[in-house]
């Protein structure tokens, strides 16, 4: 090494940060690549580059050292925690972050396009799945899409180069802009060339170097050989024989050129089934495969079964074809290929039905999905392999599970695998054809029937003649029912082509749904790849906040999308570029899901994509916490000071205050250390608390919870944002304080913490020295609103009060909302209440020792009417206008019922503990009381609100109850 540099290491190192440091230190094994092999102590908090350069001053006292060339041609390697190997090209990391599996760093060589590769580590890092992952992905899909997407982010980095100053800050940083008006006009169908010719390259031994084909047969009906947006056509001659092209025979034209429309293809769909590996069943135990065919949720024709097979892991079915009561010609372009394999015993096979069969199995039953077509419309030919998921759904019919993921298995080690074969029907490919417009049926007249179809809300389901009645009169549906569109397309019989057909010339058509209602149109029952596009445009001319409400539901129907390269994925991340909150929350949504397997590949395409155009620290303190408060329970006020002060320690930490301080916030807060601290709960969440500059010093908190899961309190803040937003619509303010809400990972995440307010809990146990006697005091929480407001203050206070009770209260109910005990509900200098922790929603109330703990529809205590009534007796004008906001609260949530159960449908395969299946959205339409009158459904909802009332004592007897077991903690 030159001398120079040998000086320039020297001063670095003397001057570094970290110089002196020999506190946490960690031994690493260095390999380099001239074959020597270095040990040597390192900072556990210094950065990759410096530790580079510690090594490469070590390394000058080795042999073979002048063969390593320039320190900056090379970079480290190691294996990472989930046990890949991780290039480290973003040296700025820290050892402490990196995280390798083992203290062992590979020196190596880089390659070229150093630039590309620091991107590559930086996304990365970003959406914690490593892109060479994604390159060692064999799949032409994946590849296509990161092709497609790396395309489209250069196209869009070159438009923004050209911005000017303006439309670049409008783009970035603007707060509420409308989109500009509506998305281009489709390409018309029949904007076609009068004649189509293709310049075609053969190998030598096959035709000619170059041969140019032109389309001669015009009246076929078969799909184009080539281009889907030419005439539909197989026949192709070379040019110079068009005028005598019937008398000639077509060329032979490679397999791969030459394709057959699944329209023209009559024979029964089959498959093969070859083999079955890691099946785990009893010795004794006979294994069958079901396999089943599914639009949607709608089963097409009856399943198949296969014969049956023994042994406990391995099976073999002779190669035996099941075959489907459905032609290949009537197979929708999103059909579902369903499978289950499951084992027979003696005492089952006797059952007459199979509806509960996998009830009565001693093992769990696995099942896989696959698509029928490809992601180029392609029916599928050849042999594939399919790994099995273990964990079954209950209640099922038919053993299959069609809303299930089409993603097979990612861990395959343990994994059932499936070995079949699709047969080929044809000697070329068989592809799913473009629609073409078809002429239309003579109107009819809409009648009163139809219009009561219509009004029912998404749960409701149809009768075959009300099928049929609606697409008989599917143009005055369009006409006087454009909101009909979900119905309609359940009324389509998809395993006929010919209404597929004139469904599609009807889209061409169908007047242009407003957002809110297009958003049940991306629903699992809506697989049409047409119909979500059409959806997808409606959806373009939603506001950047009316986006930001519907993100979390777009975010998860994602998982409806079987191919990567879809409508849905283009309009999220078109508009993420293109407004820097609404890319901020996409993010994050898509990476707090990163680890499902289910969406692992899909999400990271997508993350990878949008990081084209830091929480860790957060999470190490909580672990840090959790580990103190468990290893001692019982000296449990010494317990909670040392563990408070090894977080305080943990946080003063250079590392931790810089990455705290640095997290992305629009009021730029400083981190206060003195004011942090954690909460007395289970998963001891950490309260980070920062300074707000801009807002004279104020402070402004956060909650980090590591180890619970908050989707669904997100989902559940998500509604109360959406219920506050349409009851001022209706000009009706209720005060709600709908705070902020973000999953960030497995289980983790962050909440926002609501100034100058304190729960009912502590309220009471400070107006009483005994805590059993708290709950009881009517007058604590009336008196505490008058220890801080005064005069007029206070009835401003009581009128908030009075305003947000009846909000939440018919929120509370209508959610289904359990687990409201007196620290789960707030209350804000003032005057407004507000329920947080929604752990228990849809009815899930708790229970203990099967005792059911909360027996009211929602909470309505007498302390509550106290305040509401400014401490009068009796009831007043005051209880009169508080019961009058509830009920035109609750009807205006039922004129907009459809859209509730539309957001909650559409979460069914998030995972949600309390949100698995339809039976659980059921309990919105019962709360709502959809399908009655007004009349009707207002009468219900006054009997629960003098049962609320009636049955108010039990809530203070679990009050009194959580209070003493809160006050014994302490």
């Amino acid at each position: 090494m030159p001398p120079a540099m040998t000086d320039l290491l020297d001063i670095w190192a003397a001057h570094s940060p970290l110089a002196g440091h020999v506190l946490d230190q960690v031994t690493v094994d260095f390999l380099l690549p001239t074959g020597i092999y270095i040990q040597m102590d390192v900072p556990r908090e210094a950065t990759i580059q410096h530790i580079k350069l510690l090594l490469w001053k070590q390394a000058q006292s080795f042999p073979l050292f002048p063969s390593l060339g320039e320190m900056e041609s090379h970079m480290f390697e190691c294996v990472n925690q989930a046990a890949v190997h991780e290039e480290l090209e973003d040296e700025s990391r820290r050892l402490c972050d990196v995280r390798p599996f083992l203290p062992v760093l590979r020196l190596v060589t880089r390659n070229c396009g150093r630039a590309e590769r620091l991107l590559d580590s930086k996304i990365g890092v970003l959406i914690g799945k490593g892109l060479h992952e994604l390159d060692a992905i064999n799949d032409q899909e994946v590849k296509d899409f990161r092709s497609k997407m790396f395309r489209l982010s250069e196209e869009r980095m070159q438009k923004v180069q050209m911005m000017t100053c303006t439309e670049w800050l409008q783009a970035c940083f603007s707060p509420q802009l409308e989109p500009p008006a509506g998305p281009a006009a489709p390409e018309g169908l029949n904007d076609r060339p009068a004649d189509l010719k293709v310049i075609i390259h053969f190998d030598q031994s096959q035709v000619r170097d170059e041969d140019t084909y032109t389309c001669v047969d015009r009246g076929c009906v078969c799909l184009c050989t080539f281009l889907a947006s030419v005439p539909d056509c197989v026949h192709i001659f070379p040019a110079q024989y068009a005028n005598a092209a019937h008398s000639l025979p077509p060329l032979a034209f490679p397999r791969q050129l030459v394709q057959t429309c699944v329209w023209d293809v009559s024979q029964p769909f089959k498959i093969v089934l070859v083999n079955g590996s890691k099946v785990n069943a009893e010795e004794s135990a006979k294994v069958q495969v079901r396999a089943g065919l599914f639009h949607g949720t709608e089963l097409l024709c009856k399943p198949a079964v296969s014969s049956e097979s023994s042994g406990r892991s391995d099976h073999t079915w002779n190669n035996s074809t099941l075959e489907f009561d459905l032609s290949v010609c009537d197979l929708p372009r999103m059909t579902r290929l369903c499978f289950a394999i499951y084992a027979v015993m003696d005492k089952v096979k006797k059952q007459k039905s199979t509806k509960n069969l996998h009830t009565n199995k001693y093992q769990t039953i696995p099942w896989v999905n696959t698509m029928v077509f490809d992601y180029k419309g392609q029916l599928k030919t050849g042999d594939i392999i399919l790994h099995c998921w273990s964990s079954f759904p209950d209640e099922l019919e038919e053993m299959l599970n069609p809303i299930g993921t089409i993603q097979t298995n990612p861990y395959t080690e343990n994994a059932t695998a499936l070995h079949i074969h699709f047969p080929e029907y044809m000697s070329h490919s068989v592809v799913f054809p473009p629609f073409d417009k078809v002429r239309h049926r003579g109107w009819k007249k809409f009648n009163i029937e139809l219009k009561e179809i219509m009004e029912r809300d998404p749960l409701s389901q149809l009768c075959e003649n009300e099928k049929d009645l609606i697409w008989t009169l599917r143009h005055d549906c369009k006409d006087y029912f454009p909101q009909s569109l979900p119905k309609l397309l359940l009324s389509v019989k998809w395993s006929k082509h010919e209404d597929m057909a004139q469904l599609q010339a009807l889209l061409q058509v169908w007047p242009k749904l407003s957002p809110r209602d297009a958003l049940e149109l991306l629903d699992f029952n809506y697989p049409d790849q047409y119909v979500r596009k059409y959806a997808v445009g409606c959806l373009r001319d939603m506001s950047e906040e009316e986006l930001s409400q519907y993100l979390l539901q777009l975010v998860q129907v994602l998982r409806y999308e079987p191919y990567y390269d879809c409508a849905l994925t283009h309009f999220l991340l078109e508009r993420a570029q293109g407004n820097r909150k609404i890319g901020h929350f996409l993010f994050w949504h898509l990476r707090a899901e990163i680890h499902m397997p289910a969406v692992l590949v899909q999400f990271a395409l997508i993350l990878e994509a949008y990081c084209r155009g830091t929480l860790s620290k957060l999470k190490s303190v909580n672990e840090l916490i959790k580990l103190g408060t468990i290893k001692n329970a019982r000296s449990k006020t010494k317990e909670a000071m040392l563990t408070k002060e090894a977080m305080m320690t943990c946080l003063r930490q250079s590392g931790y205050s810089e990455t705290l301080s640095d997290l992305h916030s629009p009021l730029n807060p400083n981190i206060l250390v003195e004011k942090c601290r954690y909460m007395d709960s289970k998963m001891k969440p950490l309260w980070i608390v920062y300074n707000n500059k801009l807002l004279g010093g104020d402070t402004l908190g956060i909650i980090f919870k590591n180890g619970d899961d908050l989707r669904q309190d997100m989902l559940t803040l998500q509604i109360l944002r959406l219920m506050d937003l349409l009851w001022k619509e209706a000009n009706l303010d209720l005060r709600i304080v709908p705070y902020g809400c973000l999953a960030t990972g497995d289980r983790s995440g962050l909440i926002e913490v609501v100034s100058s307010a304190d729960t009912i809990a502590n309220i009471q146990l400070t107006s009483s020295n005994v805590a059993a006697a708290a709950a009881f005091n009517k007058d604590a929480l009336l008196n505490w609103l008058k220890e801080r407001n005064s005069g007029d203050a206070l009835e401003r206070a009581i009128e908030e009060f009075t305003l947000s009770c009846a909000g939440y209260c018919v929120a509370t109910y209508v959610l289904g909302i359990g687990d409201r005990h007196s620290d789960n509900i707030m209350v804000r200098s003032t005057g407004q209440l507000f329920h947080i922790d929604f752990g228990h929603i849809l009815g899930n109330f708790k229970s203990k020792f099967g005792i059911k703990r909360e027996r009211v529809p929602f909470i309505l205590t007498h302390d509550f009417i106290h305040v509401i009534q400014e401490g009068k007796t009796g009831y007043t004008e005051k209880f009169a206008s508080f019961r009058q906001y509830c009920e035109a609260a609750y009807l205006v949530l039922r004129k907009n019922g459809n859209l509730f159960i539309t957001l909650f449908a559409l979460m069914l395969t998030a995972g949600l503990p309390e949100l698995t299946s339809v039976k659980d959205i059921q309990y919105l339409k019962d709360s709502l009381a959809l399908g009655k009158t007004d009349e009707d459904a207002l009468k219900q909802f006054r009997q629960k609100f003098d049962e609320a009332l009636r049955e108010s004592w039990t809530t203070k007897v679990n009050w009194m109850a959580h209070n003493v077991a809160k006050d014994n903690r302490s």
